[in-house]
């Protein structure tokens, strides 16, 4: 489903988007995307510019809109397909000059304003399905985007609320939102994110990104969302939960054969 959108035709019937949570530097974000690119060939490149929803006011948020986009439009033009989050609907058309998919956040999943301007600038949009919102509501999401004649709509999910600083993932929101007729994304390191756990910042779990995206392929995903650092622990956001990059060759190995065996 995923081959067809304009600019998704990559993998091998499975797509990865993956990058750090958010520019750290220009020459991380470089090396990070040439790093995986060794690893799984052609793949959709992801980083934020800006983490408007962290735990902490003092916590690190990126390099801002203007700087963050100049770097990614070079990622870009390097030759690699670039996701970005958009937190605010007068972002939208300044990020679609720079990136390929402009991604909604979990939290801003029902902004109408957000959506519907994403949509406008004709870009792939990714709506992250927020911890609060059932698999058959997110459909009225997508509706908010697809009313501007844009469908060029990805679904992802990335676990619920389960009770405090904990999410679970029900693999039937997978066919349940692929039944909407738009590619369903999973995202596997945000799945295992313990929210707010680690007082001024989320803690993570992630031992079961594994086991939690091969089910997830197996359920039909057509893309997999990971963030990937060299060095979780130096990250800058989100490390807790990030995927060590030296285990993303046999995890990815593992899903395509998955996939290949469906």
């Amino acid at each position: 489903m995923l081959k067809s959108l304009p600019g998704m035709d990559i993998g091998d019937g499975l797509a990865l988007i993956a990058g750090p949570c958010v520019i750290e530097s220009e020459e991380h974000v470089h090396f990070l995307a040439q790093e995986i690119k060794k690893i799984v060939g052609a793949f959709i490149f992801k980083a934020s510019f800006d983490k408007a929803n962290r735990s902490s006011v003092t916590a690190y948020r990126g390099p801002g809109l203007k700087e963050g986009l100049r770097i990614l439009k070079r990622v870009r033009d390097a030759g690699f397909p670039v996701l970005t989050d958009i937190h605010e609907p007068s972002q939208a058309a300044l990020a679609a000059e720079s990136v390929d998919i402009l991604q909604i956040p979990a939290f801003l999943c029902r902004q109408t304003d957000l959506l519907v301007e994403a949509g406008r600038t004709g870009k792939i949009v990714n709506i992250k399905k927020g911890q609060f919102v059932s698999p058959h509501d997110i459909r009225l999401a997508a509706e908010k985007v697809a009313s501007t004649g844009n469908s060029k709509i990805l679904l992802t999910e990335r676990g619920a609320t389960f009770g405090y600083n904990n999410l679970v993932v029900d693999m039937r929101s997978i066919p349940i939102m692929r039944g909407f007729g738009w590619p369903v994304v999973f995202d596997a390191t945000h799945s295992v994110q313990l929210p707010g756990s680690a007082g001024s910042g989320s803690g993570g779990q992630p031992q079961f990104i594994e086991p939690l995206a091969s089910a997830a392929v197996a359920a039909g995903a057509d893309a997999v969302f990971m963030e990937v650092h060299e060095a979780p622990e130096r990250a800058l956001s989100d490390g807790a939960n990030a995927l060590r990059l030296d285990v993303l060759a046999p995890l990815w190995a593992k899903l395509l054969r998955i996939r290949a065996a469906l």
